[in-house]
């Protein structure tokens, strides 16, 4: 197969944010290699699927080797499988702070480690990794604390990567989504949600992937955490 097609990782790419991303970048023919634990095959030829935990090395390790294997190239990874768990600090268990750990934080830290030396190699890349605002403007009555914690890391991780790899043509950034419509959250909760922001309505996941779209082809936008919610990082309302 031709090598000049541009080729994407997609992380958590079954539903939600995902499957939205999955859907953009084959409309602007890339090929796909989609990731996450309930993935099912494709039949088309240009999408490529591995279903895994993406917390384990051994699933990161089977992403990039099929990636190369069927694609031989690594353009875009997509850092969007994650977590998040609305509850009191002082009630959160072991299991909870290492599910978080595991999907947000190792999650990140294999697959983006493999992409990234093959990316190195190819002289080009792109890194993007979906957070939240939750981050930087966190709300009274909405715990987020392993949020903060988890995601916060993967903001300055960000920032720390695209310094790195400045000089090695390799751009890092990350979407910081309010709170989307996805199939996380059922219907009677969209009123609620919808106030916790200033403009006063959930996004959409066209919202989110519009956001990495632009990052995808913004050659001169590195080391960028691009708030998209509503309204809630530029201040309190």
């Amino acid at each position: 197969m031709s090598t000049e097609q541009k080729v994407v990782i997609v992380t958590g790419a079954s539903q939600g944010i995902g499957a939205g991303l999955v859907r953009a970048y084959r409309d602007r023919n890339y090929r796909i290699v989609a990731t996450s634990r309930s993935v099912k095959p494709s039949a088309d030829l240009n999408m490529h699927t591995v279903p895994g935990d993406i917390s384990e090395p051994g699933t990161a390790e089977r992403v990039v080797r099929e990636a190369l294997e069927r694609f031989g190239r690594i353009d875009s990874l997509v850092n969007n499988a994650g977590v998040f768990l609305a509850k009191p600090f002082v009630e959160m268990t072991q299991e909870d702070y290492e599910h978080n750990i595991g999907v947000n934080v190792a999650g990140f830290f294999h697959i983006t480690q493999r992409a990234a030396a093959q990316m190195l190699k190819q002289g080009s890349g792109h890194i993007v990794s979906i957070t939240t605002s939750l981050v930087d403007q966190p709300i009274v009555g909405v715990p987020s604390a392993l949020a903060s914690l988890t995601k916060g890391g993967l903001n300055a991780v960000t920032r720390s990567l695209a310094m790195e790899f400045s000089k090695s043509g390799i751009r890092v950034n990350a979407v910081s989504p309010g709170i989307i419509k996805t199939p996380m959250h059922p219907v009677e909760t969209h009123s609620a949600f919808a106030g916790l922001h200033p403009v006063g309505r959930m996004g959409d996941i066209r919202d989110i992937v519009d956001a990495v779209l632009y990052l995808e082809t913004a050659s001169f936008v590195t080391g960028e955490i691009l708030h998209v919610d509503g309204g809630q990082n530029a201040g309190r309302w």
